[in-house]
């Protein structure tokens, strides 16, 4: 059989597995203006494409306000037609809250307009978006089929944009990446916490500057004029309950790892340590509690060793 062949063989088994990686995107009304897609609190599977995200719209007057752009070029393209179900406004921006693949492997969808973020998230995607994107292909197969890094152009500092009757008060925040926006409607009260803020499911630390400086923004957050927020991961929330959940959980976390390394312990006694009942419901706790104290704790045991040396 001759290769022309071989090549068609394989494009016609291809399409109807092709033809089936649709991810149903449903925008749903969350305020005046307002539209959310919200995603799975799962992990990354071949089942749900990286739909693991929320990500966000708004319908202002010049036109659509678009916040996070998803995982992957298949599901930036099938926002915007959700988008164009909702309006016939022209999307005229995007904001980024961070570099992770789940919130900006979509922007290939959005080339043509001003893709805005703060000056370390581009930074950070230039340096790990390709290798994150490899990593994402592996665990969720052909959803990820061409899809490549673009960088935003736009390079946003803290204060208000504003958009038509939508003032955006943007934070420039670090707990989560070292490169963190935040995004307060000032108008409706929606603020958009991108992953600053996880509920109902474990938190992600991959780069994370540090357990405090993640606490000290929780703070910032919840100081604000909000009426609703938005988590990164998880269901939205009219009360307080994400922060504290968030705080709780920072704090556990933090106090394990110090504690571990105050006693010697070693890495794996803390990824088998118990998970206190409270966080019983937040889906993936054993998995992301893995994840952080690989991530986290030779910090905490440098730390601890430091006075140690210093005595020497």
């Amino acid at each position: 059989m001759s290769l022309r062949w071989i090549v068609l063989w394989l494009l016609l088994f291809s399409l109807p597995v092709l033809a089936d990686l649709d991810y149903v995107l449903k925008p749903r009304l969350i305020a005046d203006n307002t539209w959310l897609l919200e995603g799975s609190t799962d992990n990354f599977t071949r089942d749900n494409g990286g739909n693991i995200v929320n990500v966000g719209f708004i319908v202002t007057e010049p036109g659509v306000v678009v916040i996070d752009t998803g995982p992957s070029r298949r599901y930036g393209e099938a926002l915007r037609q959700a988008i164009a179900r909702v309006t016939d406004k022209p999307v005229i921006q995007v904001l980024l809250t961070h570099h992770h693949p789940d919130h900006a492997l979509g922007n290939q969808a959005f080339r043509d307009v001003p893709i805005g973020a703060v000056a370390g998230t581009k930074d950070l995607l230039h340096e790990q978006g390709d290798s994150m994107a490899e990593n994402l292909y592996r665990m969720v197969g052909d959803w990820m089929r061409g899809t490549e890094v673009v960088l935003p152009t736009e390079a946003l500092q803290a204060g208000v944009k504003t958009f038509g009757s939508h003032d955006l008060q943007l934070l420039h925040l670090r707990g989560h990446t070292g490169a963190d926006l935040a995004i307060l409607d000032r108008r409706t009260g929606v603020l958009f916490a991108g992953d600053l803020v996880f509920y109902q499911r474990a938190l992600t630390t991959p780069h994370s500057p540090g357990l405090a400086i993640w606490l000290a923004d929780i703070a910032t957050l919840q100081g604000l004029p909000w009426t609703l927020i938005v988590p990164g991961h998880g269901p939205i929330a009219s009360d307080a309950k994400p922060f504290e959940q968030m705080r709780d959980y920072l704090t556990w976390l933090d106090q394990l790892l110090r504690d571990g390394a105050a006693h010697g312990s070693d890495m794996p006694e803390l990824i088998r340590s118990p998970i206190p009942e409270r966080f019983a419901g937040i889906n993936l706790s054993r998995y992301e509690l893995t994840r952080s104290v690989t991530h986290l704790y030779p910090h905490y045991e440098r730390t601890q060793m430091q006075p140690i040396n210093t005595q020497q």
